[in-house]
């Protein structure tokens, strides 16, 4: 109460002894800032959004960018936590993975090298998250479908200008790999050049190989595969097709979103808020 994050709320009728005082949380107590770095309609978003405690969604904007640049990433955040003083953890979402701090592989080359988790803290003085968009996505992704904790979940990004990516959901987290670089499909010998269109012939004969390749090596519950414009049933067929020539012991459920973004904006709000949850009392064993 002498902080503000609980308030008295009203007296409770008793049948006997004394009444008892109700008291309300305020859930706007701490807030979170969640940043992530997408692609819409072909071009690249900054998104921000600011939650409360209960992932309520107390202010949003949007920011177009032709190239990323930090310089033009701290005002911004500057002037959102003057508008929110609230705000007690910062999470950043980037098209990339983040190795000892230093962002170390990402298809928006102007990224790599750059420290953002350190220089946000440093500068804000809050704790940081950075994720990569495919891992916070199934993340988004199974936390909505409450996917157990005994599953095997995999995301697999198709952009349309940049080179694919997979996030793992194993057990209830991430699986990362050495150094966070599980799930670079982008490394695997498919000799396709990324960041160049696929039509769609060609783009699905390149996702048969790779769904068959993830298949063989994590026997998944599920594959999420993210692209806009596929057409479901023309994968759906061309897959059907495939394994009746590669037949495998065991098959995932394919699902299609043609939206990466809003998975992505719910694993971040998800992850960071998890940053505020309170310690476990060692001493007590909870």
């Amino acid at each position: 109460m002498e902080s503000g994050e609980i308030s008295e709320d009203q007296v409770i009728p008793s049948n006997g002894g004394r009444p008892a005082l109700a008291y309300r949380y305020y859930y706007d107590y701490s807030l979170a800032l969640v940043i992530h770095m997408n692609e819409k309609k072909g071009q690249d978003v900054l998104f921000f959004t600011v939650v409360n405690l209960r992932d309520e969604i107390r202010w949003r904007e949007e920011h177009p960018l032709d190239r990323f640049s930090p310089d033009h990433l701290y005002p911004l955040i500057e002037d959102i936590i003057t508008q929110f003083p609230n705000i007690k953890v910062i999470g950043l979402g980037i098209p990339g993975q983040s190795v000892d701090g230093e962002i170390t592989v990402s298809s928006h080359h102007e990224l790599i090298g750059l420290r953002l988790d350190e220089e946000i803290a440093s500068r804000f003085e809050l704790p940081v998250i950075v994720e990569n968009d495919v891992n916070a996505a199934i993340s988004g992704y199974c936390h909505r479908a409450e996917e157990g904790q005994n599953t095997c979940v995999l995301g697999v990004y198709f952009p349309e200008k940049y080179p694919p990516g997979t996030g793992i959901f194993l057990n209830g987290e991430v699986f990362r790999g050495r150094r966070g670089m599980a799930g670079e499909i982008k490394f695997l010998p498919l000799n396709i050049d990324w960041s160049q269109p696929l039509d769609p012939k060609r783009f699905i004969a390149t996702v048969c190989p790779v769904l068959q390749t993830l298949n063989a090596i994590l026997a998944p519950d599920k594959i999420v595969i993210y692209r806009e414009n596929l057409k479901v049933e023309q994968l759906h067929q061309a897959w059907k097709a495939y394994i009746s020539q590669h037949p495998m012991p065991t098959l995932p459920d394919i699902h299609v979103s043609h939206t990466l973004d809003d998975d992505f904006e719910m694993g971040m709000r998800w992850l960071t808020l998890k940053q505020l949850d309170p310690l476990p009392n060692v001493n007590s064993g909870n």
